[in-house]
């Protein structure tokens, strides 16, 4: 299938009719083979919606925790055996610790932890910049394939203003692919026929790599000097020019269009690339589900052991709450003895 304007660019389909395609809790692959570039766009409503409207987030802490769910599906997105993509920011700034959990091929969860007169303080001040929130710390983001096989995880400092800046920092350090990322949060007010207003929180992205068929198109930064001097400055190397373009017309998005739910993903690329055919494969969803269970957090307690568990008990019972779903699982101390 193709489809698209007067400019002679257009999409074609390897799966389903994108026309067709809903708008929200998706990740749509493409690839745009003039530019040798390929990526996903990521349309978040109703699970990022839950996740930040579930917890009562604070506004700048909602917004950090939506950018880090888009980035973490762009990228758990891309595993091809089922695992777990997990993204974590650890600071001494007023958000201590934020998790994003992905587990292949379509469910995410996630929490923030943070101080909550921290926060206020800085909205009252006005000052709820990225630095703010997370001040010093690091970024980690680890691919768990799963019992009997290695992790693996790239760290990064939070250094930047933003967590585009921070994410393309470790692309830098970790990935050998050119890579570059956008994301978008806002919070929407919607008018339902029959209903009040409602506010909801949407979020998405694009990432978009740069892969030639010739690796002499790719520029490596950590190639070794060899017998070179020590004092000797080569060059940088010119840029690919269908890279500079894939950068240029990436830089041209704006938060609207990437959160807004008329602008469905296949009409963003179309907008994207409208002078390129764009080629977009199978959508996958995307679903808001956690792992937790009576019977896992069972597991948890019992590996205390009975002195820490009796610290445990208030009120004659055992209460464990999950940070990602706010389930909470009540326990009589009885189950756990010996014998039990």
């Amino acid at each position: 299938m193709v489809f698209g304007g007067d400019s002679g660019g257009g999409m074609t389909s390897g799966g389903a009719d994108p026309v067709r395609l809903p708008a929200d809790d998706l990740v749509l692959p493409f690839a745009v083979n003039a530019l040798d570039v390929r990526g996903r766009v990521a349309h978040l409503g109703p699970v990022v919606d839950g996740v930040l409207s579930r917890h009562g987030y604070p506004e700048p802490v909602a917004r950090l925790l939506g950018e880090a769910m888009v980035l973490t599906v762009l990228l758990g997105s891309a595993l091809k055996f089922e695992g777990r993509f997990i993204t974590q920011i650890q600071s001494d700034g007023p958000v201590s610790l934020l998790v994003v959990d992905f587990r292949s091929p379509d469910r995410v969860r996630a929490y923030a932890r943070f101080d909550t007169d921290a926060i206020a303080a800085l909205s009252a001040a006005g000052t709820v910049a990225f630095n703010d929130l997370v001040g010093q710390g690091q970024l980690a983001l680890t691919i768990d394939p799963g019992r009997h096989m290695r992790r693996y995880q790239g760290v990064v400092p939070l250094e930047g203003s933003s967590l585009e800046e921070v994410a393309h920092a470790y692309f830098a350090q970790s990935e050998q692919i050119p890579t570059t990322v956008r994301l978008a949060v806002a919070e929407v007010l919607e008018r339902r026929e029959g209903e009040g207003p409602r506010h909801s929180w949407r979020a998405g992205g694009v990432l978009v790599q740069f892969l030639p068929e010739s690796e002499d198109r790719v520029r490596h930064r950590d190639l070794d000097p060899g017998d070179a001097s020590q004092t000797l400055t080569t060059p940088d190397a010119e840029p690919d020019d269908a890279w500079v373009e894939a950068l240029a017309r990436v830089g041209t998005l704006d938060d609207v269009e990437l959160i807004d739910p008329e602008v469905a993903p296949p009409r963003l690329l179309l907008r994207l690339f409208h002078q390129r055919d764009v080629h977009v494969f199978d959508a996958l969803p995307v679903a808001e589900i956690c792992s937790c269970s009576r019977q896992r957090v069972e597991e948890i307690v019992r590996q205390f052991d009975a002195d820490e568990r009796r610290d445990m008990v208030e009120d004659g019972e055992i209460v464990v709450t999950c940070e990602f779903c706010s389930s909470s699982y009540r326990f009589d101390p009885s189950d756990f003895d010996a014998g039990a």
